[in-house]
């Protein structure tokens, strides 16, 4: 039965307006709720900082689902229910001997939520977590299944796996997998920003993930290298490395959070799903009350990129709790941040006060989105809707995708409406 409640997103920053809230326990369920009803929204773990998942009308959570974890023979693809957790789908791989390539900074989130929105781990070989979809299966607007797969319907599934939950509802998604590996983590503490500026390629292929935090205002920054025991590891273990020092003990990227909550560092080994990660499964990721926004550039944009944050790091560093850089590896999803170029992520985790951030991201903006920037679809932008979408060239692809699969317009919201108008003769969302 549905629920009348009102959830919440995550960080607690958008309730949403949905009339119903439902939980199906089978996919025939979950078929004959979609088939019935006028306006349809799935939400999974609501690690979204916008309206992207809001609805007035039946919000869909998979959360009750069966798992479903189905390995093929060949052990080059798994098959997955998509609400699992990644965290979930790690350890159900790890067990049976396989990996995943990459795993975001927090293993929290939904398989189906992460990759409709584009989200990434970090590496200059590694691309974003949906370019490892070699599959999808959708419930349609009138409960109808379709399955895309990389095999038979490539270029459609290009422009379906990012799909902003515009297409259906995912029920099943399948994805590359390796053998499993090990992976070492290290920390250094003070690389100054001038050097991450005048060596960033060596920065970020100092491992096989790099991450760098910094405020942008203090002129240096903490450099987390994640490395995998069977490839090169970290240029100098132990030794001071590019101005920056070895950490003397864990590290969170939130100074003062408990780094209890973070994965093992200090150059111990230990299985992927344990190391790709900043934070544990069992514990609240990031700070828990706060505000992300992203922006991801054309990698060879980062120099420029980095000089303007540190003009307007007076502006950031009050409102803000940290910024993460971060390198992704080109695909071809037709709304992937990465699609089409290697590039760089500057994430932002501010404080949870909505006008002052607001203020600093409009301004953060005026400075990246003529350096080819990109908005992070499920997080804040000042952007307008019409200048988010001009930075794709599949922008118009998708839009007729969106009518193909969804004529009556079922799956869109508000959110979707602004980037991706219905054409004409439509009927007009309610």
């Amino acid at each position: 039965m549905p629920t009348t409640g009102a959830p919440t997103n995550w960080a607690g920053n958008i309730t949403f307006g949905a009339a119903r809230v439902h939980h199906p326990a089978s996919l025939d369920e979950l078929r004959r709720i979609v088939g019935s009803a006028e306006r349809v929204r799935t939400l999974g773990t609501g690690h979204s900082f916008n309206r992207i998942a809001d609805t007035s009308g039946d919000l869909i959570r998979l959360d009750r689902m069966p798992h479903r974890v189905e390995i093929d023979p060949g052990g080059s693809r798994v098959t997955v229910a998509a609400g699992m957790r990644y965290a979930q789908v790690a350890e159900a791989l790890q067990a049976a001997g396989h990996a995943l390539a990459n795993l975001a900074s927090l293993p929290h989130i939904t398989v189906a939520g992460a990759c409709a929105t584009g989200t990434h781990g970090s590496g200059d070989t590694q691309r974003a977590l949906a370019a490892s979809v070699a599959g999808l299966e959708i419930v349609g607007p009138e409960g109808d299944l379709t399955r895309l797969s990389r095999e038979t319907d490539a270029d459609r599934l290009a422009g379906a796996v990012v799909s902003l939950g515009g297409l259906g509802v995912v029920t099943g998604v399948t994805l590359d997998i390796e053998p499993s590996y090990e992976v070492a983590q290290w920390v250094y503490d003070g690389l100054p920003l001038d050097r991450l500026a005048d060596s960033f390629d060596e920065v970020s292929g100092a491992a096989y993930s790099v991450s760098v935090f910094t405020d942008w205002y203090s002129g240096s920054g903490v450099v987390w290298l994640k490395c995998r025991a069977d490839r090169p590891g970290p240029p100098r273990p132990g030794q001071p490395w590019l101005g920056a020092r070895p950490a003397d003990g864990p590290r969170h990227p939130v100074p003062g959070m408990p780094t209890s909550h973070c994965t093992p560092q200090a150059g111990v080994a230990g299985p992927w799903h344990e190391r790709l990660p900043h934070f544990r499964p069992d514990f609240t990721p990031s700070s828990g009350e706060e505000l992300q926004s992203e922006l991801i550039l054309p990698r060879g944009a980062a120099p420029g990129a980095f000089a303007a944050l540190r003009r307007l790091g007076g502006r950031i560093a009050p409102v803000l709790l940290v910024s993460e850089v971060r390198t992704i590896a080109a695909d071809e999803l037709w709304l992937s941040p990465a699609y089409g170029r290697d590039c760089v992520a500057l994430h932002f985790t501010w404080k949870p006060d909505r006008a002052p951030v607001m203020d600093v991201i409009a301004a953060i903006e005026e400075e990246l989105l003529p350096l080819g920037a990109r908005p992070h679809w499920g997080k804040l932008t000042a952007a307008a809707p019409g200048d988010v979408v001009a930075g794709y060239e599949r922008a118009a692809d998708f839009g007729r995708l969106l009518r193909e699969h969804d004529p009556a317009g079922k799956f869109r919201n508000p959110y979707l409406d602004r980037l991706f108008p219905l054409g004409r003769g439509l009927a007009s969302p309610g």
